[in-house]
């Protein structure tokens, strides 16, 4: 049996919860003894926070003690900082080298590297940049953003001049996007090979996630992930977001190194990245299955929740029953 670190868990008991069934086991590592992800866990770890010197020594002690082969990221957070120390972990980390993760970290690097490629992406400009003329409205976005945080629409000049001055976080100025919106979760091997690349309509979405959407068949949409991913250099799994104006006018948004927070659907539809990545750790080399999914699958989430109570030697347990 394969044994996992996640860091960040957070609330993402889907994916332990899936890791588990693949087979693994499952240690799930979080700062806030909350999260509700440590107690789906076979067992969990109360990391540092990432600013913290100690943080990458105690997830590699993590590692030490439970034989840990593999290492997933679960946020945007702490990306950079493992690819550029991955070498201390003692297992296998689900990510590419740091200059990738800090490219797609940085989305406005996102827009330039795919610009450079010939690959769509909305017109972008930084602060001290910015033409004369502006194709409003258009939007202030994050450099670091995550969760649709510090995302403002300006409609004309005074109002971008006005976001442009408030916004607490490093930004540059987009182009707002016509046309639909979806996403495409994409699983690459150790050598960015795309494995499998599967869209996604955005029917609903709250907070930057996704709540509703389906799995489609689209052709155009399956290669873009496939060719985005690896002209990238993903390792392991990626959401790609994009906007379709027309057939053959696809513009990518983000590019983000993580399974995506509507990861259920593609699970449900036959994705197996759980499985592709324990593979991954055991030194195998799956073939890529591009294109084989199933469409049609629909995707409506909800609340859940984690009861605990503080067990006989005082440490949080979750509730039988």
């Amino acid at each position: 049996m394969s044994a996992v670190v996640f860091t960040c868990a957070g609330q993402r008991v889907d994916i332990v919860s899936a890791f588990k069934r693949a087979g693994a086991e499952t240690i799930a590592a979080d700062v806030n003894p909350l999260a509700p992800a440590l107690y789906a866990a076979d067992r969990f770890v109360l990391a540092p926070r990432i600013e913290n010197p100690g943080y990458v020594p105690a997830l590699a002690a993590a590692v030490a003690e439970h034989g840990v082969e593999l290492v997933v990221p679960l946020t945007d957070l702490d990306l950079t900082l493992l690819s550029e120390r991955r070498d201390e972990l003692g297992a296998l980390l689900l990510l590419p080298d740091a200059e990738v993760s800090e490219r797609t970290n940085d989305k406005y690097l996102t827009h330039v590297f795919l610009e450079e490629r010939g690959i769509g992406s909305p017109a972008a400009w930084l602060p001290g940049e910015l033409p004369a003329e502006l194709p409003y409205p258009v939007l202030v976005k994050a450099r670091r953003g995550f969760g649709s945080r510090n995302i403002f629409r300006a409609e004309d000049r005074k109002q971008l001049d006005f976001h442009l001055a408030r916004t607490p976080a490093d930004s540059f100025v987009q182009e707002v996007c016509v046309g639909e919106e979806f996403s495409i979760d994409v699983f690459c091997d150790l050598e960015g090979r795309c494995l499998n690349s599967i869209p996604r309509t955005m029917i609903e979405s709250k907070g930057g996630e996704s709540i509703k959407g389906m799995t489609i068949a689209d052709a155009e949409l399956i290669a873009l992930g496939r060719d985005v991913s690896e002209a990238i250099g993903v390792v392991g799994p990626a959401t790609i977001q994009c906007f379709r104006a027309s057939p053959g006018e696809c513009k990518v948004t983000d590019v983000n190194l993580r399974f995506g927070g509507a990861f259920p659907l593609p699970l449900a539809a036959g994705s197996d990245y759980p499985a592709l990545a324990l593979a991954l750790a055991r030194g195998e080399r799956p073939e890529p299955r591009v294109g084989s999914f199933r469409e049609g699958v629909f995707m409506t989430r909800f609340f859940s929740e984690v009861c605990l109570v503080r067990g006989s030697d005082g440490e949080l347990v979750r509730l039988p029953g």
